[in-house]
């Protein structure tokens, strides 16, 4: 018979958005940034210009939470706060954070989105705080990523897709010729985060890549966390017209959450899916199964699957003697 241990579990559940909500809330006011040294609540409020009973409550819930230490009425950042919360941190997530603000906004639309099957469009998203959160969430991974890829033999690369520029960054390092395909807007924002980073050697494709050519000749095309934003027909179109950018014998790699056949473990995954239902017209999570059946269907070989952490890496080759078709529209623009 259910009891009070399965109530606890379900309140875990339907509770969860409380903390999410001071986090979220407390790096819309840049706390995390303020509390570098100890400082009270009311120098905060002042600081802030936030009300100070207010505040004050929001700090004793963030200290609460593991974010921050109160001593003697004053409060400062944790070494978790410190390490992911304040800004120029190596591995900031502010970001990133700032976009799952945005993310509320069209989860809470949920039950419309069930009902009708489309998304909130009223909801704008915010770009700037998307990319760069993306950079903030590669950034903790990319290394071991393209180290488990391998760039043996790469020459030339695409990241495709590629967001922030944080994979195609570490391909530049390697010596990889690498070019950075993406939306104008999301260019421009990459082009920043590279510069700053201070990184040389990437060339540049803007456009979309769903109607747009995207070069070629390349040995080795990066798709990280982009199926899933899309349906598995778009997805299917993406993969033919990289199997045409690709030299013989090149190879594909794909990044994306892991999901089982069922899509319903692991449970982020398939919470993730949801994340796609209120914010795409078409996406979700697919499993390593799906994608592997339109890698077959757009003509890729010798197909590898590698588990890593949350995320699974599926690689494919061209036959060696594919004929190379051009895919090319413009040439990439290197900075």
């Amino acid at each position: 018979m259910p009891g009070i241990r399965e109530a606890k579990e379900l309140r875990k559940l339907w509770g969860g958005f409380w903390s999410s909500r001071v986090l979220l809330t407390a790096n819309n006011y840049r706390i995390f940034d303020f509390l570098t040294a100890p400082r009270t609540a009311a120098e905060l409020a002042r600081k802030m210009q936030t009300d100070p009973r207010a505040t004050e409550i929001l700090l004793d819930a963030a200290t609460g939470l593991g974010l921050l230490k109160k001593a003697a009425g004053a409060y400062r950042n944790t070494p978790l706060a410190a390490s992911f919360l304040v800004a120029g941190s190596p591995f900031y997530q502010g970001d990133i954070l700032r976009h799952a603000d945005g993310l509320w906004k069209s989860w809470s639309g949920l039950d419309e989105t069930v009902r009708t099957g489309k998304p909130d469009r009223a909801v704008p998203l915010d770009r700037d705080a998307f990319i760069r959160g993306m950079h903030n969430l590669a950034s903790l991974k990319a290394a071991e990523v393209m180290q488990t890829i391998g760039l043996k033999g790469v020459r030339k690369a695409l990241d495709l897709g590629g967001g922030p520029g944080t994979y195609s960054m570490e391909m530049a390092r390697k010596g990889v010729s690498v070019t950075l395909f993406d939306l104008p807007d999301t260019v421009r924002i990459a082009k920043s985060i590279i510069r700053k980073a201070r990184v040389k050697g990437i060339a540049y494709l803007e456009g979309d890549f769903l109607a747009d050519r995207i070069g070629d000749g390349y040995d080795l095309i990066l798709i990280s966390q982009i199926f899933h934003a899309f349906s598995p027909e778009e997805n299917l179109r993406t993969l033919q017209k990289c199997r045409g950018a690709l030299n013989p014998g090149g190879r594909v790699v794909i990044q994306e959450f892991f999901l089982d056949s069922g899509r319903t473990s692991p449970p982020q995954s398939a919470l993730f899916s949801v994340n796609m239902l209120v914010n795409t017209e078409g996406g979700r999570c697919y499993s390593p199964s799906e994608m592997k059946k339109w890698l077959a269907r757009a003509g890729f070989k010798n197909v590898r699957e590698t588990l890593q952490e949350d995320t699974v890496l599926i690689e494919a080759h061209t036959p060696a003697s594919l004929p190379r078709k051009s895919a090319g529209k413009n040439s990439p623009v290197k900075e």
